[in-house]
Order: structure tokens, then sequence, then C-alpha cells
């Protein structure tokens, strides 16, 4: 089922909405896409931040890292 939203556009999203346009989307089109897309990077971000708190918490890993890091710098050297 379809819903029906209203929005005020300042000049800076009026022009980001006249550029999807410009490319052939329908006001809907780009305006549904939009939020979508908008949807799916903050899942990124998400997943992504949980990734690197799951990192950071395992010790095991850190240590490692921690060698590996020793060993590229020693070989710099």
């Amino acid at each position: 089922m379809a819903h029906a939203v209203s929005v005020r556009l300042d000049d800076e999203v009026q022009r980001a909405l006249n550029t999807l346009e410009a490319s052939g989307m329908s006001r809907s089109e780009a305006i549904r896409k939009s939020i979508l897309d908008a949807a799916v990077a903050l899942r990124r971000k998400e997943a992504l931040r949980a990734e690197v708190a799951a990192l950071e918490a395992d010790e095991a890993d850190r240590q490692e890292m921690q060698e590996v890091a020793a060993l590229m710098e020693s070989l710099h050297a």
C-alpha cells in the first residue's frame, strides 16, 4: 500500500532533487530511491560499527594486529 508524504525542501535538497530528475527519474522515483539508498548506507554503517566493536573486543585479534604491526615496523627499519 502506498503512503503519501509531504516534505519541505531547502535549497540544497531541491538542487539535489533537480539533478536526479534531470537524469530521467520522476520526482517520486528519485525520492523513493534516495530514501532506500540512505537506509542501505545506514545499515552498512551499523554493520561496520558492530564488526569493529567485535574486532576490538577480540583480544587474540588485537594481539595479532600488534604482532603484524611490529613485524612491518621491523621490516621497514
